[in-house]
């Protein structure tokens, strides 16, 4: 008795240490975040920026910093970043404040989530998981790679890569995770074969976006822009300019995240045999299946002929989600259940909000005119290789390649182009780039914000390997790229 009295109380006194360490750690994480606005706040704006755009950068900059600290969770994070601009008078409640919550990308990632449900409650998602790893099963590599080699086949014909991955393979890699008992409950459950193939297919949907006009929405936007400023960029051109790098890369990213973010489940030997086994047990697809199935090969078409019926990626997909509310393969129970879309919805929401006014104010403008200023003087390829290098990582300013493209893609491109750089090798990289941008943070773009949402990966994997796999890409691109592209003509 008196050996169990006494060990209670240091159970007791663990815990409340742990406890208070932990409300400490979150204490120093908050408080770097508003020193870090504040200091930006209060400095004088430089020449040729108001005060405003100023006091716009640095709660921009804080909330940034609160999403990577992770004081407190990510929406709660983005929330308060909001509020901190409406009170200031920085972002109007009535115009730009919300604005970003009412973004067509937005509302298909969240679509996408009731999409995947879709996939799980029928069972068609498992089935096709199951088809894959009797395939592919041998290993988690090569399960990734067969994943990889799916979104190359569909990128051409996919202008939203919010879709591709959203829509498509993300209720697939949810589905195969499921099989192996791999969920985000807890990190030996998400790192066992999830977490892994959860990142790596969104940094192969950057590179993939990256190799054609065609896979991204901000593609057919970067060649308007191109053309707008004298260069002319066509779909093949583009394909073959993006093909000997793409693939390259596409041989290369699934095996370095293996190696620097191994899953826990790496030889799956009876996998295939397993698999084959309960597909046999499945029997044929149910009525269900059949309407899930119809209803995703529907939108896939639709999705692909989008740019020829000028219907938006997002009108698709709530037109999917629509027949599935209809023949009640998901309620909306379901969806009101699903926390990952909605908690997506308002941490993306108000960074694409937040976003918006920094190009309005003139922030992004000043930022590229310091790099035009500092690169005055050097050779062309060392400009286009420290133009290329600073638009990837300006990203961490922006909560969407579009955007990106639509402030910066004018301004680095007639820079290049100043510097003595080919016009149509400098329009491509900077295009190119634009698709590589979109896995280095969880608010890069719609399929990085996806994927963060499913739960999968917590903030710094997120970060750290968004980073290493954009570095090498665009590393890639600026070497290998530029060889082939000296091959087939572009300089």
């Amino acid at each position: 008795m008196a050996t169990a009295a006494s060990v209670r109380p240091v159970a007791n006194a663990t815990g409340t240490t742990t406890g208070t360490t932990r409300d400490s750690a979150r204490l120093i994480k908050a408080a770097i975040c508003v020193v870090v606005t504040t200091a930006v706040y209060i400095i004088p704006p430089p020449d040729g920026l108001e005060p405003q755009a100023m006091h716009m950068l640095a709660i921009f900059l804080g909330t940034i910093l609160g999403l990577i600290l992770q004081p407190l969770p990510t929406s709660a994070v983005a929330i308060i970043g909001l509020s901190v601009a409406m009170i200031t008078g920085t972002m109007d409640p009535k115009t730009a404040a919300f604005s970003g919550l009412g973004s067509a990308s937005i509302w298909l990632i969240v679509a996408a989530f009731f999409i995947a449900q879709g996939f799980v409650k029928t069972g068609l998602g498992r089935r096709i998981a199951l088809v894959f790893i009797s395939l592919l099963g041998k290993s988690t590599l090569g399960i990734s790679y067969g994943l990889s080699a799916a979104d190359l086949l569909l990128a051409p014909a996919t202008p939203s890569n919010t879709a591709r991955l959203g829509g498509i393979l993300f209720p697939i890699i949810t589905s195969i995770s499921d099989v192996q008992g791999s969920t985000p409950e807890n990190d030996e459950s998400r790192r066992r074969i999830g977490a892994y193939l959860a990142v790596t297919a969104n940094n192969v949907n950057a590179i993939t976006s990256a190799m054609f006009v065609t896979s991204m929405a901000a593609g057919p936007v970067v060649v308007q822009l191109a053309a707008d400023s004298g260069v002319t960029i066509g779909w093949g051109t583009w394909a073959l300019a993006g093909i000997v790098p793409g693939v390259l890369c596409l041989l290369v990213i699934p095996a370095l995240v293996y190696k620097v973010y191994p899953p826990t489940i790496k030889h799956v030997p009876s996998a295939q045999t397993d698999a084959r086994a309960e597909l046999k047990q499945l029997g044929r697809l149910s009525m269900p299946e059949w309407i899930m199935a119809a209803t995703f090969v529907a939108m896939l078409v639709m999705w692909a002929t989008g740019s020829m019926t000028g219907i938006n990626a997002t009108t698709v997909a709530f037109v999917g989600v629509s027949v599935l509310l209809a023949t009640n393969i998901i309620t909306w129970q379901d969806m009101a259940a699903n926390k990952s879309a909605w908690s997506t919805l308002i941490f993306f929401g108000v960074l694409v909000g937040m976003a918006t006014p920094l190009n309005e104010l003139g922030v992004t403008e000043w930022a590229g005119g310091m790099i035009a200023r500092a690169t005055t003087g050097m050779p062309w390829m060392v400009v286009l290789a420290l133009l290329t290098v600073c638009y990837f990582l300006l990203h961490y300013m922006f909560a969407a390649e579009l955007a990106q493209a639509v402030a910066l893609y004018t301004l680095f491109l007639g820079v290049a182009v100043a510097a003595g750089a080919p016009p149509i090798a400098s329009a491509l990289m900077l295009g190119c780039a634009t698709g590589l941008i979109g896995a280095m943070t969880h608010y890069a773009s719609g399929p990085a914000a996806l994927i963060y949402g499913a739960g999968y990966l917590k903030t710094p994997e997120f970060l750290r390997i968004g980073f290493l796999c954009g570095i090498v890409t665009v590393a890639v691109w600026l070497t290998v790229g530029m060889g082939w592209w000296k091959i087939i003509g572009l300089w």
